[in-house]
């Protein structure tokens, strides 16, 4: 395992938020060598005891342990420099040049080349350096091209992990197992017996403090570049021959290069966009987002649905509808795979028109777990007729099992050089190549972006792409055949 981590963006919400806690539990429980260092890079002119107190004050409020924290600070050091200039960044890092270190960048992308050159001018890239990215790559499918360019110059593709962190979630990696340990599910992992998947992520949150960003991403290029077509991936591969991550990434690759490009005939019909306008959120008033387009930049949405289709011999006619937005009703993040119904109905109650599908259904947040829905038996005494309702059954690990969040996963995978749950370069070209096509499309039809209000599920024209989505008590809104 390296020994030293460069944190690049060090004061930053991400670094502050996520990064610094996964860091310090990792500590806690002693997952990290003894000689174990951090060096906090960021632009701002801190020494070591003002960072270390600009640290303690913006912490989570429940991970400010004292001694697990004075055990976090003992180990930092702070440098500032300025992170758009190669030159700078070598001599201010001279002092770990000789240290096994694992460089991560939480910063945004057009600081990745700078930076990149100025650890390669400081030996920081040599093997067995690593570099880790967060996302996103890029804007669109040349400038992903252009940034993955210039870290090749730097280091070799294996050395560069680039991090979703919906990778190292529990219940994504449950997927995984669900999938390929089971014969039961992967016997009916095909088109013949799934009739759609649903993939879900909304947040209560705005984007306030990040509209400069968002004029320049918006909802597609900011989460379903990454998040969701990670998810759609893990969903929709081919078995692997090994978990080796070459092979387990080629599987995704062909799902990304099989997802069919929209063209200016179909975007309307299958896509909507939307931004929210002032609304409740928890009872709480918010603003609408109301930037518009800055200096020649397109006006962008916060809100996105889209049905895509694979189009290979597993996947062809079943829809994958794909949906994110900002301000929604709920927090939630979710993938709901919708079973064919039973050829031939024998029941009584209900009507077969009326009857549940079998779904599984993933869930990532609020909180993790996976259920699997079946029809069971409510026969008794009292009926007359042998009646069915759905019924949960419970698939997660037990809270008592102790489970790593996304962020410690992903930090030791880094550290210790399993590449498995990161991404690489031509995933990320595949996955900007679709998307592109999507924006190409939208700009030909001059596809409005639709108003919704704050703390609903989004444009009223999104309503056939939510068919999942949840009730106000955690479940899953079911769509009933005929009703």
């Amino acid at each position: 395992m390296h020994d030293t981590l460069l944190l690049f963006g060090a004061t930053g919400d991400l670094a502050a938020r996520q990064l610094f806690p996964s860091l310090m539990h990792l500590l806690r429980d002693q997952l990290l060598p003894p000689e174990f260092r951090i060096v906090a890079v960021a632009r701002q002119p801190h020494d070591n005891d003002a960072f270390h107190a600009w640290l303690a004050e913006h912490l989570p409020a429940d991970e400010r342990d004292p001694d697990s924290l004075a055990e976090l600070l003992r180990r930092i050091d702070y440098v500032h420099v300025d992170l758009s200039d190669p030159t700078a960044i070598a001599p201010a890092l001279a002092s770990v040049a000789s240290r096994r270190c694992v460089s991560y960048l939480a910063t945004p992308p057009y600081l990745f080349v700078p930076i990149a050159q100025g650890l390669k001018r400081a030996g920081l890239l040599e093997d067995p350096c690593r570099l880790v990215l967060e996302k996103p790559i890029g804007s669109d499918l040349e400038s992903a091209r252009a940034i993955n360019a210039a870290l090749g110059a730097c280091l070799t593709e294996d050395r560069i992990f680039r991090i979703d962190h919906y990778l190292g979630k529990a219940a994504v990696q449950n997927l995984l197992a669900l999938r390929f340990g089971n014969t039961l599910l992967e016997a009916v992992w095909h088109h013949r017996w799934i009739e759609s998947v649903d993939i879900l992520v909304a947040e209560t949150a705005g984007v306030d403090g990040r509209e400069s960003y968002y004029a320049d991403y918006g909802a597609l290029r900011d989460m379903v570049q990454n998040h969701v077509m990670q998810l759609l991936c893990l969903i929709a591969m081919e078995p692997p021959a090994s978990l080796d991550a070459d092979v387990l990434r080629d599987e995704k690759l062909k799902v990304l290069r099989a997802l069919r490009p929209y063209r200016a005939d179909n975007v309307s019909i299958d896509t909507v966009r939307g931004r929210y306008e002032a609304g409740l959120v928890d009872g709480a008033p918010v603003r609408g987002f109301s930037l518009q387009s800055v200096q020649g930049r397109e006006p962008v949405e916060t809100f996105v649905a889209l049905r895509a289709s694979i189009d290979n011999w597993r996947w062809a006619g079943v829809p994958f509808r794909l949906c994110t937005g900002k301000r929604l009703a709920e927090r939630v993040t979710q993938v709901v795979v919708t079973f064919r119904p039973t050829s031939h109905w024998l029941f009584e109650k209900p009507r077969r028109e009326r009857a549940m599908p079998n779904r599984l259904v993933l869930r990532l947040q609020p909180q993790e777990n996976v259920e699997l829905e079946l029809m069971s038996s409510l026969a008794g005494p009292e009926w007359g007729a042998l009646e069915l309702q759905s019924l949960p059954l419970d698939l997660s690990i037990e809270p008592a099992i102790t489970r790593r969040i996304a962020y410690e996963r992903l930090l030791l995978d880094a550290l210790n050089g399993n590449s498995t749950l990161f991404v690489r370069s031509d995933e990320v070209e595949a996955s900007w190549t679709w998307i592109d096509s999507i924006i190409a499309a939208w700009r030909e039809v001059e596809a409005p972006i639709l108003p919704y209000i704050a703390g609903s599920w989004g444009p009223a024209a999104a309503a056939a792409f939510l068919p999942q989505a949840p009730t106000r008590t955690g479940g899953v809104q079911r769509e009933r055949r005929g009703a």
